[in-house]
């Protein structure tokens, strides 16, 4: 986790703001994204109780061994729905959005074991005593360090587009960015300095979630789906963790040799032309006793928008292998 750049969170302008609202820009309140309010035709799903009552959005589809999807951010929401719909044909998929994002009830606090805590609240919901977990970017973060402090509660993990157990690969995205922003890092530049509207918001995010795909002809179209629906990026959950991580998240080498202890079969997922370095993840990958890695040639940081068949034979055969 840095500075909100995991699953291409843009940094609010200023720095002080607090959950999500901007100097001079009039954001959603606690009460208008309340899920409560979300109207269930178009955001069907359960709103479930985590431990300390705060309300969080899921929702399943299909049949067989469960899988559990963690997203990205921090402060972002599940992104997921084609892929759920694609994997649910062998297993019983189950989404949400967590806590204080999305559909779930704007409410802290916010850290890394909250979260983990609030994943745990979603297993028990369903009554399951194990399943697979699943993470993109932030979210493999998020699913990792739930195999680490719940080992037995997880049969199968799979880590998508991460950014690995320590901090060096951010200046290599940071020019990464740039380079694949090319003559659109003037707007993103500009959207960045100051406050913004409401839609400016949403477009500083599609511009910036743009540079996550390598095709120009395809990449904005790309971004416009993981922004639709769109819900307001929750900033204030997004400072806390990356500040919680900056400060007193255990060293690379720490997670490593907690890593070397991790029994639960992994499955590494990767773009080789994602913005974020993969050789971050390679320190992982060594440590892992049981992880395969696949790697998808010509694809960025969300692989199943870019290559939905590529990625979800790879996840189907991993997590459902036929006999």
């Amino acid at each position: 986790m840095d500075d909100a750049e995991l699953s291409g969170v843009v940094r609010p302008v200023p720095k002080h703001v607090d959950d999500a609202r901007l100097t001079g820009v009039e954001y959603p309140d606690a009460n208008q994204v309340d899920p409560a309010r979300l109207n269930p035709t178009d955001h069907p799903g359960d709103l479930i109780s985590a431990d300390d009552g705060s309300r969080l959005w899921t929702t399943a589809v299909g049949g067989g061994e469960p899988l559990i999807l963690c997203h990205g951010g921090p402060g972002l929401w599940d992104m997921f729905g084609g892929l759920a719909a694609a994997l649910a044909t062998r297993l019983r998929v189950i989404r949400w959005d967590q806590r204080g994002c999305g559909r779930s009830e704007r409410r802290g606090p916010y850290s890394l074991a909250k979260t983990i805590a609030d994943l745990d609240a979603v297993r028990r919901y369903y009554g399951l005593t194990r399943a697979a977990v699943l993470g993109h970017s932030w979210g493999a973060t998020l699913a990792l360090h739930y195999a680490l402090d719940h080992p037995a509660y997880v049969t199968k993990l799979v880590y998508v587009s991460g950014t690995g157990l320590g901090r060096a690969w951010h200046p290599s995205y940071e020019r990464n960015l740039a380079g694949r922003l090319g003559q659109d890092l003037s707007r993103l530049r500009e959207l960045n300095s100051r406050a913004r509207t409401p839609a400016e918001d949403r477009e500083l995010a599609v511009l910036q979630w743009s540079a996550d795909f390598p095709d120009p002809s395809t990449a904005l179209t790309h971004a416009e789906q993981m922004a639709t629906p769109w819900f307001p990026i929750n900033y204030g959950c997004n400072a806390a963790i990356n500040a919680e991580e900056k400060h007193h998240a255990p060293t690379e080498s720490e997670l490593i040799a907690a890593c070397r202890a991790l029994p639960t079969p992994t499955l590494i997922v990767d773009g080789d032309q994602d913005i974020r370095p993969r050789w971050a993840v390679d320190s992982l990958h060594a440590a892992l006793p049981t992880a395969t890695r696949v790697t998808l040639p010509g694809v960025g940081h969300v692989p199943w928008l870019e290559a939905p068949d590529a990625v979800a034979t790879a996840l189907l055969d991993f997590l459902a292998p036929q006999e």
